[in-house]
């Protein structure tokens, strides 16, 4: 079978004819010269000579200038056909966001005689569109390779007595143009013989081999795999060439680490700022290296963010070789391998000694609004928008006339949190500003510079005691005032089960009262006092009993029903039957709540099976061993559980706590015990997450979280005419950031929502809750510690006023941002008519809960 007359032999030995002489015959005509003049070892000139003690080919650079001019014009070998060209067409290949255009593959076959197999791949390159070139020495093939620099180089490895294929394969790999290049070695097929290991000729640089097989299809088949596989691969990486020439020049510091963060490249500019050099670097841990510092809530903080996916940056020093601070804007991304896994961390620095910095802050930031809240509905329930200082009334004395310059500086913390990013452009704003607007701007960083950015500002005590009395109450943590008193709460007291509760309930044999009264648990005008007179102030275990089977609950953590009652009952003997409010009653109430919300399609479409599982569970516990007294209480009091969690959410860090304590220290009622590991804790992250969102020191920054988060995007997906199911509105439902957001905002409405109950609900709720804030005043005067919420005094207390401004503050935009989300109109229209109801008692000057009988 002869070669395709396309193809031109390259070989020292070899005399071409014309393209005219080729057109007449089937495989290309050669004429070997003599070579008995080569004798006694001399060798050919140009010819390459095997080493014995390298194994490979190296070549003698005493050939004549005419065996260069014969190699260099036996090298023109290139695909083409005797009456037309074959000219495969540009192919695009997609590399990340990079286009690359890929030239036609060129392929180099060393074969020393021609043969079947050597037809075979000549017959096939041309079929695919492929340059092909042909070598029958190794001289003349690593001359070949050097002048072409092919995609792929096919060795014939089958005969070694005319030459060594892995040691031509070892030259080839030498050169630099190899780096890219893919090396088949074609071997001998046997079939009565054990298959032989493949790792010699990986050993040698070889890519893969190919077992003989001379037919056309099989060889073109090949070439197509390995073009649009390790050819294709191989193209890709070549590219890299370009990125890493743009790193290498690159002026910012840029340092790659592995998912352990152990280093794998820094460039130029991070040697220079550093003062380290690369092999210092490189397979070191950033442990080992002290370039960061040691903060672990600095890191800490760095950590959380990318460790999730999330690009972290921000402004921070670190110490070069010799100890020196260097302050540095640094940007820190996660990107994304094998597998969905972080498999590389990227670091960008610039320093923060150029004057742009902070205009080049400015333009990477994008300032939004978050602090409009959503318009209200319900216009006749709340109160005139407060007073603000006008931003201009200050006097233009000579401190108000200074720039502040220096408070660029200041501002320019260690790590630079979102509103450091906007007091910085705020402080490049005021550099450029005329005198008006640099004043107004200095009002605006007094307020920024407040911790308190989502509680609103309240007026004097004599516009509306009542409501500064119940805001300032429920938003501090006390006067931190030192006094010889201790109110004594000690955090190691559980009550244990009674054996008399723990009798034999299950859903099939709880007595008929009982179940009558919980007929309509799932409707919102559910009546919890007629569940509570009915099961002597036992509601929570019968009602989680059932709102815990509806949703499936003990399928969902694999336990008993049992184990659950076993649980429900040790929860609710530690909520406290003596307070008014706050005991198992408020928590039966909330689960309803809970249950009832989760129940409302949007929810429904929004949250996941564990999801449900953490609020049903958390509204369960969120309040258990509730002292009846407020945290402001218990830091003034300097009471124990204030010391262990450090003033701060002391009363829902003791919930979280104790319900897992009394959860996990018996197997009879722990829920979890079967539950998997990273599950398990997945689902206690979300629990504790809830219930110390029930806090109302943060009740203004989850409302404005979510309504920005969550309300704006939707409506304005819905102006957008986009009020179907499409992947815009899900990826803002069930984005994991917005479901921890719609989660808190959940159990808050839960939790607070007697205002939306029926009328006489939320008459009781109202007289219970009055009554425990009565109760924790006289103890206050009677222990001589600060009076938290002086107006309600049992003796003056305007119980109507408490709960006009208590709606007002708290409630109304809450529910109405919560409603615009979940749907809930009946809830709404209850709001309605009680904060109608409070207001006709106000308007009449009565105090108490009822009007006086006629």
């Amino acid at each position: 079978m002869g070669c395709a007359p396309s193809i031109h032999i390259s070989d020292s030995r070899v005399v071409y004819h014309s393209s005219k002489e080729s057109e007449e015959c089937n495989s290309p005509h050669q004429t070997n010269t003599t070579m008995s003049q080569q004798q006694q070892g001399n060798p050919v000139p140009g010819l390459f000579i095997k080493s014995s003690n390298t194994s490979t080919y190296k070549v003698r650079t005493n050939s004549s200038k005419k065996d260069k001019r014969e190699n260099s014009q036996s090298m023109e070998a290139e695909t083409q056909t005797s009456r037309s060209s074959v000219k495969a067409p540009v192919t695009d290949v997609q590399f990340g966001p990079m286009r690359l255009h890929q030239d036609q593959l060129q392929v180099l076959l060393v074969f020393a005689k021609e043969d079947n197999q050597s037809n075979g791949f000549c017959w096939a390159c041309e079929k695919a569109g492929f340059r092909c070139n042909i070598a029958r020495t190794p001289e003349s093939a690593l001359e070949c390779f050097l002048d072409k620099h092919h995609d792929i180089i096919i060795i014939d490895h089958r005969h070694s007595r005319y030459f060594d294929a892995e040691a031509l394969c070892r030259s080839i790999r030498t050169m630099k143009p190899s780096e890219n290049t893919v090396i088949i070695g074609v071997v001998r097929r046997h079939a009565d013989r054990e298959e032989s290991s493949i790792l010699p000729l990986i050993s040698a640089g070889f890519t893969r081999r190919y077992v003989e097989n001379s037919n056309i299809m099989a060889c073109y088949n090949e070439l197509i795999q390995l073009e649009f596989g390790e050819v294709q691969a191989q193209f890709k990486l070549r590219a890299c060439n370009s990125l890493f020439t743009a790193l290498e020049k690159s002026q910012e510091a840029i340092e790659i680490t592995s998912e352990d963060h152990v280093i794998q490249y820094v460039n130029p500019a991070f040697e220079t700022v550093m003062g380290y050099q690369i092999g210092e670097l490189i397979g070191k841990e950033l442990t080992e290296v002290p370039i960061n510092e040691k903060k672990a809530d600095f890191l800490d903080t760095i950590n959380s963010c990318i460790k999730i996916g999330k690009e972290w940056q921000g402004m921070y020093y670190v110490k070069n070789k010799n100890g020196d601070s260097v302050q540095q804007n640094v940007k820190i991304l996660p990107v994304i391998g094998q597998g969905g896994r972080i498999r590389h961390y990227v670091s960008i620095s610039r320093l923060c000694n150029d004057n742009n910095k902070v205009e080049k802050t400015c333009e990477r930031v994008q300032a939004e609004s978050q602090t409009d809240i959503q318009t209200c509905r319900h216009k006749d329930r709340r109160k005139g928008s407060l007073d603000v200082r006008s931003t201009t009334s200050r006097g233009s004395d000579g401190s108000s006339q200074r720039r502040h310059s220096s408070m660029a500086r200041i501002h320019s913390m260690t790590i630079e949190a979102p509103i450091t990013k906007v007091i910085n452009i705020i402080n490049a704003a005021q550099e450029s500003s005329p005198m008006p607007v640099a004043e107004a701007l200095d009002r605006v960083l007094e307020i920024l510079r407040t911790t308190e950015l989502y509680s609103p500002q309240l007026g004097t005590k004599d516009e509306d005691p009542h409501t500064s009395d119940l805001v300032g109450g429920l938003m501090t943590d006390g006067l931190r005032r030192l006094s010889g008193n201790e109110y004594i709460l000690s955090a190691k007291q559980t009550h244990q089960v009674a054996g008399s509760l723990i009798s034999p309930i299950s859903l099939n044999d709880i007595p008929p009262r009982i179940t009558q009264a919980m007929e309509n648990e799932e409707h919102w005008d559910f009546d919890i006092f007629e569940l509570e007179a009915a099961t002597h102030k036992r509601p929570l275990v019968y009602l989680g009993l059932k709102i815990f089977a509806r949703f499936g609950i003990c399928e969902f953590l694999n336990c008993s029903e049992s184990t659950l009652r076993s649980w429900l009952q040790v929860i609710e003997a530690n909520y406290h039957s003596s307070n008014s409010y706050h005991n198992s009653t408020h928590s039966a109430d909330v689960l309803h709540a809970t249950a009832y919300f989760l129940s409302k399609e949007r929810v429904k479409q929004t949250l996941d099976p564990i999801d449900e599982v953490a609020a049903l569970i958390a509204a369960t516990v969120h309040d258990v061993d509730h002292p009846g007294r407020t945290n402001s209480f218990l830091c003034n009091a300097g009471s124990e559980l204030a010391i262990l969690y450090n003033d701060t959410a002391v009363l829902e860090s003791h919930h979280a706590a104790l319900a897992f304590q009394l959860t996990t220290r018996d197997d009879k009622c722990n829920i979890f015990k079967n539950m998997e590991r990273n599950e398990y804790r997945t689902l206690r992250q979300a629990i504790i997450d809830m219930v110390l969102a029930t806090e109302m020191t943060k009740h203004f920054e989850h409302v404005n979280k979510f309504v920005n988060s969550i309300n704006k995007p939707l409506a304005a997906l819905e102006e957008n005419g986009n009020n179907g199911d499409g992947e815009s509105i899900k990826t803002v439902l069930t984005s994991p950031e917005n479901r921890i957001l719609i989660k808190r905002m959940l159990i808050k409405c839960a939790d607070i929502s007697n205002p939306c109950r029926p009328i006489e609900q939320c008459i009781e709720w109202a007289g219970r809750i009055s009554e425990e804030y009565f109760a924790q005043t006289d103890e206050e005067k009677r222990q001589g510690l600060p009076v938290v919420m002086p107006v309600f005094d049992r003796n003056t207390c305007s119980i109507p006023k408490s709960q006009i401004s208590f709606i007002d503050y708290f409630i109304t935009d809450m529910f109405d941002a919560w409603d615009a989300f979940a749907d809930l109109p009946n809830l709404m229209q209850h709001l309605d008519n009680n904060f109608k109801y409070w207001k006709g008692l106000d308007e009449r000057k009565l105090r108490s809960l009822r009007p006086p009988p006629e």
